[in-house]
Formats: structure tokens, C-alpha cells, sequence
């Protein structure tokens, strides 16, 4: 009489299963047996070459390296996701700087964030705008800056001075490079709520407030 495996849907097999179980790749022992009978029972008018053994041991060496190299590259990925995996876990209530257009608005708080000028410019500002109506809420002049990262704070007042809703904004980083107007990327503080593994080959992503889920890999600075 035939047993049920409990544990199938867990993908576990059970003792009795595993003793039954057979190999279902070809190994070393097998394809020296192959090739001792080929070898008796090849065509003593027509032998085989030297070079058609070394050939196919060859072959059968290429294809035994790359499942190795493939179990391994397996084993070292999932080390490498369950490392990540530590990492962003201890972010959970930090904040973090990622690169995006939009940022959360609390009530009481501010924004704050930075961008990467290519070079020196005597005019720079932070935009803010509605992400509604395109509206400009806020203009930040930062004056002149060197070249590198420049950090910016928005305090969640209007250009008159009336603190707006809280929710999301967008932030936009604009400069007078050699009399063009230049807009840069930039990075925006945010708080990490949770992690998550993502099952679709993202790799682990941190759950941002106001944001949504974002690479581990995006992150540009921890808090």
C-alpha cells in the first residue's frame, strides 16, 4: 500500500522516498562504462580514433564543470540574498537616501535630500511642485555651489510662507551650467517601514514611507 507524503507540498521528501529516489544525471562511473562497452563492441574494421575518445571525455568534462560552476554560482547568489537580506532588516525604522523625483511630506516635518552637481554653478535652486497640477509651490535658491553633492531642506512652506498639506511632493534639482538650464537627479531622505523578498528576481527590496518598495541595491546612503 502506497503512503502519502505529508510534507510533498513543502517540497520535503521522507526517508523511504529518498532510498527510492534515482540519479537522474549521468556520472562519471556511468559514462566510463558506456564508453568500455563502445570501445568492446566497436567495429574491429573500423575502429575508433584516439582523438573520438579524447573528444567525447572532453565533452563529458565541459558539461560536468558547468554544472558545477552553476551549482556553485546557486549557492554563492543565495548567500549573497540572505546577507542582503540581514542588512536591509536592520534598516527597518532608519532613514535611508534613494534617488527619486517624489518626497513624503509629514505633518510638521520637512524634506530633505541632495543632488549631484557635475560642476560649479552660480545659480542654483530646488523646486518644489504639486504632483497634481504641476503647480510651483516653492522655489529654493541655494546660490552658488562647487561641483559635488548639495544638500537641500524643504520646511513644508508655500513661496508665501503658509505651510501646505501634508503628503507627497515633487523635488526637482535645477542649475545654470554655462548658461543652459540643467535639471539633476536627485536623492531623497526617506524612512524604511519593512523588507521584503521579492519572488519575481528584484532580490530584496525596503519598503519606503511615501515612496513604495525600493532596491536594496538603490540605496545611496544610510541615515
Amino acid at each position: 500500500m502506497s503512503t502519502i507524503n505529508p510534507y510533498s507540498g513543502l517540497g520535503i521528501s521522507t526517508l523511504d522516498t529518498a532510498k527510492t529516489s534515482k540519479p537522474t544525471s549521468l556520472a562519471q562511473d556511468e559514462f566510463l562504462k558506456l564508453m568500455t562497452t563502445q570501445m568492446t563492441h566497436q567495429d574491429p574494421t573500423k575502429p575508433m580514433e584516439n582523438n573520438q575518445f579524447l573528444s567525447q571525455m572532453a565533452q563529458f568534462g565541459t558539461v560536468s564543470g558547468i554544472q558545477d560552476l552553476q551549482k556553485s554560482f546557486k549557492d554563492f547568489s543565495a548567500s549573497i540574498s540572505s546577507d542582503q537580506a540581514l542588512q536591509a532588516a536592520s534598516l527597518v525604522g532608519r532613514n535611508v537616501s534613494v534617488p527619486s523625483d517624489v518626497g513624503l511630506l509629514s505633518a510638521g516635518g520637512e524634506i530633505n535630500g541632495n543632488f549631484d552637481l557635475s560642476t560649479s554653478s552660480p545659480d542654483v535652486d530646488v523646486v518644489i511642485t504639486d504632483p497634481q497640477t504641476g503647480d510651483i509651490i516653492r522655489k529654493i535658491p541655494l546660490g552658488q555651489q562647487s561641483a559635488g553633492a548639495v544638500p537641500f531642506s524643504w520646511d513644508g512652506l508655500d513661496s508665501n510662507g503658509t505651510p501646505v498639506s501634508p503628503g507627497l511632493y515633487n523635488v526637482q534639482a535645477e542649475a545654470n551650467i554655462d548658461g543652459e538650464h540643467t535639471v539633476f537627479q536627485p536623492t531623497i531622505d526617506a524612512k524604511v517601514e519593512s523588507v521584503t523578498m521579492s519572488s519575481g528576481g528584484n532580490g530584496v527590496q525596503v519598503n519606503l514611507a511615501g515612496l513604495g518598495a525600493v532596491g536594496f541595491n538603490k540605496i545611496k546612503q544610510i541615515l
